[in-house]
């Protein structure tokens, strides 16, 4: 009786593990953590195929209050190409000739308004790549804040996963540090089920004292959206908003660029 009762007992012990074995096959692999995700994505479309696009930038800047309030805006658009050799850009001759009357301009009035001057400047190589090599951008600024937390969300009518992200004091260099009192700053990205980023939101508040009577606050405010071109990873929109105040005096400005791919 005894013998049979171990030989029964065996037998439903390995019953009950194939039995166990044959639920783990079947059930699916448990995802990744949307983090792990999107640096897998990130290391994924850091791509150097060819590009070429146009880069449309517009400026909006206000410096002052009251009858002293100095506004200006302006617009332009390069074309882009990036490939082995590097990158380049190619100023229409529309551009050239605006920005040549505004030189010109300069020398007769060093207070003429220079719309066209203004926008060249945000056409540096470090803002550019900052678009082309988005992944690249994406994984630096990884480095520099901390996750918090992930959740669902709906993106594009579609459901996504938002990763929320803090912007810690640290980023500012210490020169602007010891100025300030209060900060705060999240970072925001949503992702698609593989982990490729989709749209970002960046925020920062912060305010301070500097030579002991002079308070100021200020707040930065980024929102872009982000799109794959072959194995490259491209920032296709981005507005940057930037207000601060401090001295008497305020200032503030609204940089939109977009970026849209040729064949």
């Amino acid at each position: 009786m005894q013998g049979a009762f171990n030989r029964r007992t065996r037998s439903l012990s390995v019953t009950a593990a194939g039995t166990a074995l044959l639920l783990a096959c079947a059930m699916p692999a448990q995802a990744a953590d949307g983090l792990s995700d999107l640096k897998a994505a990130l290391a994924r479309l850091q791509g150097t195929a060819p590009l070429k696009a146009a880069l449309e930038t517009k400026t909006w800047r206000r410096i002052g209050e009251g009858k002293e309030v100095e506004e200006s805006s302006g617009q332009a658009s390069v074309g882009l190409e990036e490939n082995g050799q590097g990158l380049q850009l190619i100023y229409g001759k529309d551009v050239l000739a605006r920005m040549e009357a505004e030189q010109r301009a300069q020398v007769k009035n060093p207070n003429a308004k220079t719309p066209t001057l203004s926008v060249a400047r945000e056409f540096s190589p470090v803002e550019l790549r900052t678009m082309t090599a988005a992944a690249a951008n994406l994984a630096r600024q990884l480095e520099r804040v901390s996750y918090k937390s992930e959740k669902t969300a709906v993106y594009g009518g579609n459901q996504v996963r938002q990763l929320t992200f803090s912007v810690p004091l640290e980023t500012l260099s210490d020169r602007d540090r010891k100025y300030i009192k209060d900060f705060e700053g999240t970072f925001d990205l949503w992702i698609a089920a593989d982990g490729t980023p989709l749209a970002s939101h960046t925020l920062v508040n912060g305010s301070g004292r500097a030579f002991v009577v002079v308070g100021f606050d200020f707040r930065q405010e980024e929102d872009a959206v982000y799109g794959v071109s072959g194995d490259r990873l491209l920032m296709l929109r981005r507005e940057s908003k930037r207000k601060q105040s401090g001295g008497g005096d305020k200032s503030d400005e609204r940089i939109t660029k977009t970026l849209q791919t040729s064949s």
